[in-house]
């Protein structure tokens, strides 16, 4: 039998294929990081330095191809007569106007799905905003409103997408340095093992977003003249919604309503709002 074959040389030392593929993964490592670290951008709302793997056009070019096919996923858009739109649309170009929100690139847009049996809101890169009839309907009042499309407005302008898209691409970059710096079973298992830390960073970093977009949807909707304690009665709606049956929330995408609440509380105790501010109307069309 050839002692190479069991990773040594015919002097006992650890063979040259070992070196190969160690030298090989710290290539990838590195190279990775120097991708990562070169995709720096300031962002143009909040002036902050942000690892991003797209510009703003290009966010603005994803989000627009990608949003009639997010449409046609959950029974396609409202009617643009339907009061319900016409409140959705108002509200997010009413926040727009009378909030920083309009100092950025994005090309804000803001959408009512059909889709009355899922309850959720969500934002594509550039600007697309999405709300569910589901979620509408469980909405009672405009300040409401306000809170749930200035949250996704606050995803938009962070650049979240962006952003998990440079971490997505560090992560993979990382994982396949591991397949080629292991090999056989050691490397499948050590393989599967980075693929598992990569997902639970990209779920860390997922839960902190939302908890960032929180404290956006609360300035901005501070800054279109409504209540920001209005979010704290959409978590208790969310809270609701939900039930009793989540998992645990470190593999959950978003933290738990009732964890959210807890930091929208501490938040604005330590932001107390100035000036008259309102719950607004009743929302049009609502069922609640």
């Amino acid at each position: 039998m050839n002692p190479s074959d069991n990773g040594y040389d015919n002097r006992g030392s650890p063979g040259r294929g070992w070196n190969i593929r160690l030298i090989g993964a710290l290539i990838i490592v590195l190279l990775g990081f120097i991708m990562y670290m070169s995709n720096t951008q300031e962002n143009p709302v909040t002036g902050a330095k942000q690892h991003v793997s797209l510009t703003p056009d290009q966010e603005i070019k994803l989000g627009l191809q990608a949003a009639p096919g997010m449409a046609s996923q959950m029974g396609g858009e409202v009617s643009s007569s339907d009061p319900r739109y016409i409140e959705v649309k108002k509200m997010g170009n009413t926040i727009l106007t009378r909030s920083k929100a309009q100092k950025g690139p994005w090309k804000f847009q803001f959408h009512l799905l059909n889709d009355e049996k899922t309850i959720n809101a969500f934002a594509l890169p550039g600007g697309q905003v999405f709300i569910t009839a589901g979620l509408y309907e469980k909405l009672q009042t405009e300040a409401q409103l306000a809170g749930v499309l200035a949250h996704e407005m606050g995803h938009v302008i962070q650049r979240h997408s962006a952003q998990q898209m440079a971490k997505s691409q560090l992560g993979q970059m990382l994982i396949v340095a591991t397949q080629v710096g292991t090999s056989d079973d050691r490397g499948n298992s050590a393989a599967m093992l980075a693929s598992v830390v990569n997902q639970m960073m990209q779920l860390r970093y997922s839960r902190k977003d939302e908890l960032e977009a929180d404290q956006w949807g609360l300035i901005l909707m501070t800054e279109a003249g409504y209540d920001p304690k209005a979010m704290i009665e959409v978590m208790d709606i969310l809270e609701k919604s939900a039930g009793s049956g989540h998992g645990p929330e470190m593999l959950q995408t978003h933290p738990y309503p009732e964890n959210r609440k807890a930091e929208i509380k501490d938040y604005l105790e330590k932001h107390p709002s100035k000036g008259n501010l309102n719950e607004g109307a009743l929302l049009r069309g609502s069922k609640t």
